[in-house]
């Protein structure tokens, strides 16, 4: 066995896989594409394999969701097999254009949609925004995600975040045009080098600022801050804690009752990876009027919307119904009139889902601050 092999089954712990195939049972997008991460795993044990399968396409099927780290009896992470596989790829160049591209695009201009540096506030335009300026005291430090703001779809999410915020006197500040991608996309897709320079330049930018806390928008800006920024100062929440404990506090009133069936799909970067399962149903719990469903698949359960793992570049082919429609039949077989989320990758993929199944006049697919700054009045 070379180095190479050896390094690559230690990185990854690969001899403590015992072939239960738990990983690929739990896998929800084995179901619908030729991705076998039990077999994957064995084959990469293989130093004659381990070549050849860094080249089969079902490596970019993975969605880095995590259900096979929640199964998997020896506490492995079999995604981080996949992830590592993508590294040997993109080291080599051997990966999709759209791929290269927003790798390219987050080291250029900070964010994988090709947008300039100089527009990432330009949402805020017309509101009553504050901006947070290095060495000033700010409780909580707010960050954007590229997705939100740059997409014209999602950037209400960013808009409502601000006036829930101005309403509930809330202590905050803006990182302001200088944000960065915070790089969760750029791991999942295997750019291990461009990651590592992220880290260090979010680490340095973040810890210029004299906060209490950072407060994200995505999941995937939160877990990555949370688990793989070893050096930030100030910890790292997702914006349903802020709310929930905003709510609790009685420092947000909700006084316009909104009478609608809502069901709440746990994204994986909130729920699988980091555990968060209380603070969106409890914020949801505390609007006048609302009617609250449940999934049969939900909290470590839930079914992926396949928007993570940098999927938003990588295109594969499958004949079978995506993971987000299944998702949205769930949601009209209970009787929702609106599902839930608290994730922008979660809202693309459910409001396609939507569309695609033309169910746009019975239900919507928002994220939870449109409803609370609703309820807020």
């Amino acid at each position: 066995m070379n180095s190479e092999v050896r390094s690559f089954l230690e990185k990854h712990d690969l001899l403590g896989c015992i072939q239960c195939g738990r990983c690929t049972g739990g896998c929800p997008v084995a179901a619908r594409t030729d991705l076998n991460v039990r077999r994957l795993i064995y084959e990469s044990m293989d130093e004659k394999m381990l070549d050849k399968i860094s080249k089969l396409p079902q490596i970019w099927d993975c969605t880095t969701c995590s259900t096979c780290a929640v199964r998997c009896p020896k506490g492995l992470k079999p995604l981080e097999v996949l992830i590592g596989l993508r590294e040997v790829l993109v080291e080599s160049g051997m990966v999709q254009p759209t791929v290269r591209d927003a790798l390219e695009s987050v080291f250029q201009e900070g964010n994988p949609w090709k947008k300039p540096r100089a527009t990432r506030l330009d949402w805020a335009e017309g509101l009553e925004v504050k901006i947070a300026k290095p060495g000033e005291k700010v409780e909580n430090l707010i960050f954007i995600c590229c997705t939100v703001a740059y997409d014209p779809k999602l950037q209400d999410i960013a808009r409502n975040l601000v006036k829930v915020l101005n309403k509930a006197e809330v202590d905050y500040g803006l990182v302001g045009d200088g944000e960065m991608c915070c790089s969760s996309e750029v791991y999942s897709l295997g750019e291990a080098g461009l990651f590592e320079m992220m880290v260090e330049d979010n680490t340095e930018l973040l810890n210029s600022f004299a906060v209490n806390r950072i407060v994200t928008i995505s999941p995937h800006c939160y877990s990555t801050f949370k688990n793989q920024h070893p050096l930030l100062k100030m910890e790292s929440v997702h914006y349903t804690h802020l709310l929930c404990k905003l709510l609790a506090e009685g420092k947000l009133e909700l006084t316009k009752e909104v009478s609608r069936k809502v069901v709440f799909h746990d994204p994986c970067y909130l729920g699988k990876k980091n555990s968060v399962f209380e603070e969106p149903r409890f914020i949801l719990k505390q609007v006048p009027g609302m009617e609250i469903l449940e999934f049969a698949r939900k909290r470590e359960r839930s079914l992926c919307c396949e928007g993570g793992g940098g999927k938003m570049w990588v295109e594969t082919e499958s004949l079978k119904e995506r993971l987000a429609e299944n998702r949205i039949k769930d949601a009209r077989a209970l009787g929702a009139d609106v599902l839930a989320v608290a994730c922008p990758f979660c809202i693309l993929t459910l409001d396609d889902a939507l569309k695609a199944k033309g169910l746009e006049e019975e239900m919507k697919v928002v994220d939870i601050l449109e409803i609370l700054n609703e309820a807020a009045g």
